[in-house]
């Protein structure tokens, strides 16, 4: 197995949303916001070779929505989906699976293009089997009105019109050898964690659970969970199980560090060692 960051550009978002009841004061020391109360953060993705399949993990924002949107969101940055995926050596149509932890539109954007006057949409990866769970399609086409404004109709619809929509189910089989999934419910309806095993190491994609290392501490939790209590829950699980697994946890949303591993402390689980993916990997397999 080889695994390669995709990175596809920076964002920004309000501070005090990302990071919930916590007060600014103390998580501007984390990522400083600009005038406007705006932190960047990160839309990292993963690739990854497993014998005949190439893998996708999330597909950050896309390009194809209109002008207003991204004045809201004021992507920046060098790096793109696509240009990312080739810099890595591959062609969109090489992509054989893409998974999409959930459907917001920071996550699915890149999953779907649009010809040059938003007429038609399609899937970006036309080779591709795109992977979602059943209870979470089903409540991003329904969308409730706390999260209607992240769940876009052609970022979702036509993978499924495309045919080629598939299940990854709770309580069956994964359909990938060396990847298994988690299923939390604390930021929206069962989103995935991909667990990615590659040789004794143990990569687990955070997605939005755990969104940036600033977020480890349990009370830092994002103003768009829409349990809040619960993604704490889920987060004392899932970093107690880290420590004890020596797992490294790999950060979709922080603007600088990739991935860390966890410790206990006095102060409860916070960061051991963080650092670049790659250099992570040749370290642990020296």
């Amino acid at each position: 197995m080889q695994v390669h960051v995709i990175d596809t550009g920076f964002f920004k978002l309000d501070g005090g949303a990302m990071y919930g009841v916590v007060p600014k004061s103390i998580w501007q020391k984390l990522n400083p916001s600009d005038e406007n109360n705006l932190c960047s953060w990160a839309m990292r993705c993963l690739l990854i070779e497993d014998g005949n399949r190439l893998i996708l993990i999330d597909t950050g924002l896309g390009n194809k929505q209109d002008a207003k949107f991204f004045s809201y969101y004021y992507l920046h940055g060098t790096d793109s989906l696509l240009q990312s995926i080739q810099k890595a050596g591959f062609s969109p149509d090489e992509i054989t699976d893409v998974i999409l932890t959930h459907l917001h539109f920071d996550h699915v954007g890149g999953a779907v293009s649009s010809n040059t006057d938003k007429t038609k949409y399609f899937p970006t990866f036309k080779n591709a089997r795109y992977w979602s769970t059943p209870r979470h399609w089903h409540w991003a086409i329904q969308p409730n009105p706390r999260e209607k404004a992240s769940f876009l109709k052609e970022n979702i619809l036509p993978l499924q019109e495309s045919g080629q929509l598939h299940w990854i189910e709770e309580g069956k089989t994964s359909p990938f050898a060396n990847i298994d999934f988690l299923f939390v419910e604390g930021h929206t309806e069962a989103m995935l964690l991909p667990k990615i095993q590659i040789g004794n190491q143990t990569i687990v994609y955070m997605a939005d659970l755990i969104p940036s290392a600033g977020h480890i501490a349990l009370p830092y939790v994002m103003s768009y969970d829409v349990r809040p209590l619960l993604t704490m829950d889920e987060k004392a699980t899932i970093l107690n199980r880290a420590v004890e697994k020596e797992w490294i946890l790999f950060f979709e949303h922080d603007p600088i560090i990739e991935c860390a591993v966890v410790q206990h402390t006095e102060k409860g689980i916070r960061i051991e060692n963080q650092g670049a993916l790659a250099e992570w990997l040749s370290l642990t397999n020296q």
